[in-house]
């Protein structure tokens, strides 16, 4: 097998891994980089490539990974498309957010091919086995093998999350690892402790701007003091925690009931005394745009949780002190990537969702990780 990288190693955002072997071309994601709107924003893929593309596989619908598919759809990819029935129903929303209303309507027109986690296929003569990431409902990892050499992707992964479950990756000879975290040390637990408390301190609430799937979640599961969300954020959430196969035991009742009690918040009306949470992108798009707006004007608390895209509102508020930034674990932290790495036996690890300086840091800790990548590099597996 051939790795081509096509976005998401040597940087961060707009994740895509080319994959041949046997005359068959798949891709594992087609994210964008919301950094980088009007730049590299897609991924580094030609149109001729993107007609021999076969398949497109997507791990989950957050943007940095399936929010180029209408485009790839514009842009010659005739193939098929593979991701899980609950990651199918949350792209439309995604491109809705960050790609024009024809690749939006190009991708809702393309038929999917529902992948169910822990069952194998085959894409011509590579063999395909996936599993639950821990990152989001729908959430998946990419198992590939052919002619007795193997590639594991773990997409976005979360080892230990308190929400969802995750299932262990098979061992492999290459191994690309979600480095979003980059060197954190600082466990899920602490993290969390820490959120509770700046939200025990802040009693007159806080907007919190969230991915509508997986983080949102996992921060309903965390809060005790009272929660808010928009309402257009209502169905997906609850099709969320109705997915039992996804979340550990006994977490669908917690999520139940706190969600159960979350207050509704419109643009327009007052922010409410509880810790708001919106999505999407820090302020790009969705209802935190309106929500980090008003809360700008009103000086009100902002609580950042995940990654800030350049040049975002979130960006500007944290920069002008506006909003504080406490990382809620939704990736892997160092020792986290480093046990992954030591499980899967791969002798040579690449790191996707990270620029070129965070892989330098993180290969004095992971051995084998290959540093000096960038899109367009090729890799024999």
């Amino acid at each position: 097998m051939r790795l081509r990288i096509h976005g998401g190693v040597g940087e961060k955002g707009r994740t895509c891994i080319g994959i041949e072997h046997g005359g068959t071309r798949l891709l594992l994601d087609v994210g964008v980089d919301t950094s980088a709107r009007g730049g590299a924003y897609h991924p580094a893929i030609t149109r001729a490539e993107l007609e021999r593309t076969d398949a497109i596989i997507v791990t989950h619908a957050h943007e940095d990974h399936v929010a180029a598919l209408g485009w790839c759809l514009a842009n010659g990819f005739a193939g098929r498309i593979l991701m899980s029935a609950e990651s199918a129903s949350e792209t439309d929303a995604t491109l809705a957010a960050y790609a024009t209303p024809e690749e939006r309507k190009l991708a809702r027109q393309a038929p999917v091919e529902i992948i169910t986690h822990g069952s194998d296929f085959a894409i011509g003569p590579i063999a395909i086995r996936t599993g639950r990431s821990g990152h989001v409902v729908g959430g998946i990892w990419c198992h590939l093998s052919a002619d007795g050499r193997s590639l594991g992707y773990c997409g976005d992964v979360v080892p230990d999350s308190p929400v969802f479950a995750t299932d262990a990756l098979p061992p492999c000879d290459l191994l690309l690892i979600d480095a979003s975290y980059g060197p954190d040390r600082i466990p899920a637990v602490e993290r969390g402790a820490a959120i509770k408390r700046w939200l025990a301190v802040h009693p007159q609430g806080a907007v919190l701007p969230t991915p509508l799937s997986g983080r949102s979640v996992e921060l309903i599961g965390l809060i005790d003091t009272p929660i808010a969300i928009h309402p257009s954020m209502r169905a997906a959430l609850a099709q969320q925690i109705a997915a039992s196969t996804w979340l550990k035991p006994g977490a669908a009742d917690t999520l139940s009931a706190r969600f159960a009690e979350a207050l509704l918040w419109e643009e327009g009306q007052p922010l409410p005394a509880a810790a708001l949470l919106v999505d999407d992108g820090m302020g790009l798009a969705g209802p935190s745009k309106a929500a980090l707006a008003q809360a700008h004007r009103e000086r009100h608390p902002v609580l950042l949780t995940g990654g800030i895209p350049k040049g975002s509102p979130a960006d500007h508020m944290l920069a002008a002190g506006e909003a504080e930034w406490l990382r809620f674990p939704t990736h892997p932290t160092l020792p986290e990537n480093i046990a992954i790495a030591a499980a899967s036996g791969a002798g040579r690890i690449l790191a996707h969702s990270c620029d070129a300086a965070t892989a330098a840091l993180l290969a004095k800790e992971i051995p084998g990780l290959v540093t000096g990548l960038k899109p367009s590099d090729v890799i024999e597996v």
